[in-house]
């Protein structure tokens, strides 16, 4: 027996922490892919390894009860914890596994960039493991990725990973709504080089109260969902500017740092120059979208970007979603 499945990576192209207000979030699905291969082997219990995350092997077994740690489950919670919300059934003896995010770290420095490594794992395990007999893949991905990260985040990272493409994700009963990217806008995804976690400017943000930046944040969400929903190029930036402006200013009023690492300097240097630039996600370093209508203007901007320390990531949007795939090739 052999399963491979795989999963893309994303960026947030509007609506963080908007999302977690009730507001519509934009996710954009790139093509880096987390692979999970599953597959019997002749040992007396289970291994599992992860390329690109750790050089740790863990060793365990499987039953009714579900997953028991013989070795090594410390590094392996994400996995355990996408096991136990899918349970699969059709076990046929002891498996070697693989929860390969290679592509999710730079290649020269070794760096994790910010492209929804674990969503994107985590989605992929649970279409291997429904395969398997275990439970439907989204739902299971998403009770477990929260479970995961402590109750915190809005799943739009989990949606965007099962579904491919470009989606408006709400947080209320999962809604997600398939997009098309407007034809004649143009992006570039740029890493800062500075990897950064999330869970404290989730946790500051739950515990500030509601204010006028907030909800600014959200009117300005729904209304590039609105723009992105209509398709037309050049309201689709106008509305990403504002909203950009909008996220500058609720960063300002909630010392969040979305705009630190040289972020905020970008943007000021895409304003001047009629393009829009914004960090993506919680904020604190990683990765940006510069948007712009000529191909010449974005390619000027990211020398800039260079110059700054920034590097363009080669990105297409992935349209593929979670995935099984044949067995020789994934």
């Amino acid at each position: 027996m052999r399963r491979v499945a795989s999963a893309p990576g994303k960026f947030v192209l509007s609506g963080e922490y908007a999302v977690l207000d009730g507001a519509p979030a934009i996710c954009v699905a790139v093509d880096r892919r987390a692979v999970v291969t599953i597959e019997t082997h002749g040992g007396d219990h289970s291994i599992v390894t992860a390329p690109g995350f750790s050089t740790a092997t863990g060793r365990f077994e499987t039953g009714d009860g579900g997953l028991t740690w013989l070795s090594g489950g410390r590094e392996f919670g994400l996995f355990q914890s996408v096991w136990n919300a899918s349970r699969p059934a059709a076990i046929e003896g002891p498996l070697a596994i693989s929860l390969d995010t290679t592509l999710f770290r730079d290649a020269g420095s070794g760096s994790k960039i910010g492209l929804g490594s674990s969503a994107a794992l985590t989605a992929a395990i649970a279409t291997a493991l429904a395969s398997l007999g275990g439970a439907d893949a989204a739902p299971a991905a998403h009770e477990a990725h929260r479970r995961f990260q402590g109750g915190s985040g809005s799943g739009v990272d989990v949606a965007c990973s099962i579904a491919g493409g470009v989606i408006e994700y709400r947080m209320e009963d999962r809604h997600t709504t398939s997009l098309t990217w407007p034809e004649g806008l143009y992006c570039s995804v740029l890493w800062s080089g500075i990897a950064t976690g999330t869970r404290g400017q989730l946790a500051r943000f739950r515990d500030q109260p509601a204010s006028p930046s907030r909800d600014e944040l959200c009117a300005a969400s729904r209304a590039a969902a609105v723009a992105l929903a209509g398709g037309e190029t050049a309201e689709v930036l106008a509305e990403l500017r504002r909203y950009t402006q909008a996220l500058r200013r609720f960063d300002q009023t909630l010392g969040l740092g979305i705009f630190a690492s040289g972020h905020g300097e970008l943007a000021e240097r895409a304003a001047g120059e009629g393009l829009v630039y914004k960090p993506c996600g919680a904020g604190g370093g990683d990765i940006g979208v510069a948007l712009a209508t000529s191909r010449a203007s974005l390619a000027s901007f990211e020398q800039t970007a260079a110059r700054s320390g920034f590097t363009r990531l080669d990105l297409g949007i992935d349209h593929r979603g979670a995935m099984l795939h044949d067995k020789e090739e994934p």
